[in-house]
C-alpha cells in the first residue's frame, strides 16, 4: 500500500517558510529560488487539501492548520536528522537503547557505566526512564532493566539483585534515639512508593504486626522522590540502601530500624528473544551481570561516586 507522505523537499521548504513566515527567507536559507519554494508549498497544500499560509500583499502568515502542521513537521525532521547523523557517526559502532527504572539508573548504573564505555568504546548505551513493563515490539528499546518477578513474555531474564529496603528518615526525626521501634514508626507519616503499594504492610507483617494505617500516607512514584521527602522530614520511607548510599554517608538520611524487607522480586535485565544473539547486548549483559554479582558479593558496600 502506497503511503501518503509528501516529498522531503516539500516538507523542508515548508518548515523553513513556516519558521521564517517568509518564502523569500526560506529560499535564501535553502539556496533555492523563491519560485521553487512557492511551488513546493503549493504542491504540499494541494496534497493536503489545506491552506497552510494566508497570502497578502504584505507577505504570508501561517494559518491555524499550518501552525499545527509546522510544529509536527519540525519535530519529525529533527528526528530524521538526528537519526541520520547518528548512523553517519557510528561507522560500525553499536547503539543499545535501554529502558531503565529511574533511580536504579541514576544511582547504581550510571556511576558504573563509564567502566563499560572504557571496555567497549564502540558501544553506546542510551538510557530512557520506564517504570513498568511494555511491549518491546511497540518501541525502539533493545533491552530493559526493571524491578519485578521476571514474568515478561517474549524475553530472556537475567537477575541482577534484590532491593532489601529498610526504614530511613531524617536524623531530626530520631532526635536523641539511635533507632525507632516498629510501633514508633507506625505512629509517623508513612511515605508510600507508588509501584510498591503494599511495602509497609509487608514490612510490618514480617514483624508480626498489623497496622491499621499501613497503606496511608503520600505516594511518590520514584525512590528519589521518597528520599527527598524523607530528608525534608515529611515522614519515614522504605528505600533500598544501595539507592541512597550518598545520603546515608553524608548523614542526610539515617536508618530508623535495621529490619530489612525481603522479597522474591528483584532487578532484572530483560532482553527480547529476538535480540539475544546481538553481540553488543551480549557484551553489555555479561558486564552488567558480573558487576551486579560483585556488588552483591561485597555486601552492597561500594560507595557511589
Amino acid at each position: 500500500m502506497r503511503r501518503t507522505i509528501p516529498s522531503t523537499t516539500a516538507l523542508i521548504c515548508f518548515e523553513a517558510a513556516a519558521r521564517h513566515e517568509s518564502f523569500t527567507k526560506a529560499a535564501q536559507e535553502l539556496s533555492l529560488t523563491q519560485g521553487a519554494v512557492c511551488r513546493q508549498i503549493a504542491g504540499l497544500e494541494a496534497l493536503l487539501n489545506v491552506e497552510l499560509f494566508r497570502r497578502s500583499q504584505r507577505g504570508v502568515k501561517l494559518s491555524e492548520a499550518g501552525l499545527s502542521y509546522s510544529r509536527q513537521v519540525a519535530t519529525q525532521l529533527d528526528a530524521v536528522e538526528r537519526d541520520t547523523l547518528s548512523v553517519m557517526r557510528q561507522q560500525g559502532a553499536s547503539v543499545i537503547e535501554l529502558a531503565v527504572v529511574p533511580t536504579f539508573g541514576t544511582q547504581w548504573l550510571l556511576p558504573r557505566l563509564k567502566d563499560f564505555q572504557s571496555e567497549h568504546p564502540q558501544i553506546t548505551v542510551n538510557l530512557t526512564n520506564r517504570t513498568r513493563p511494555f511491549l518491546f515490539a511497540d518501541t525502539t528499546f533493545d533491552a530493559a532493566i526493571y524491578f519485578g518477578d521476571a514474568d515478561w513474555p517474549g524475553t530472556q531474564a537475567h537477575r541482577l539483585m534484590s532491593e532489601n529496603p529498610l526504614p530511613v528518615c531524617s536524623p531530626d526525626l530520631l532526635g536523641c534515639q539511635d533507632t525507632l521501634s516498629a510501633e514508633q514508626i507506625a505512629a509517623l507519616p508513612l511515605l508510600q512508593q507508588t509501584t510498591r503499594p503494599y511495602a509497609w504492610r509487608q514490612w510490618f507483617g514480617s514483624l508480626g504486626l498489623s497496622i491499621a494505617q499501613d497503606l496511608a500516607g503520600p505516594r511518590y512514584e520514584l525512590f528519589s522522590m521518597l528520599a527527598q521527602a524523607a530528608m525534608h522530614q515529611m515522614g519515614i520511607a522504605l528505600i533500598p540502601p544501595f539507592l541512597i548510599q550518598r545520603e546515608l554517608l553524608e548523614g542526610r538520611l539515617v536508618v530508623a530500624h535495621r529490619h530489612v524487607l525481603t522479597s522474591d522480586k528483584a532487578y532484572y535485565l530483560m532482553i527480547p528473544e529476538r535480540k539475544v544473539a546481538s553481540e553488543s547486548l551480549g557484551a553489555f549483559r555479561r558486564w552488567l551481570v558480573d558487576n551486579a554479582k560483585q556488588y552483591v558479593a561485597c555486601g552492597n558496600t561500594r560507595e557511589e561516586s
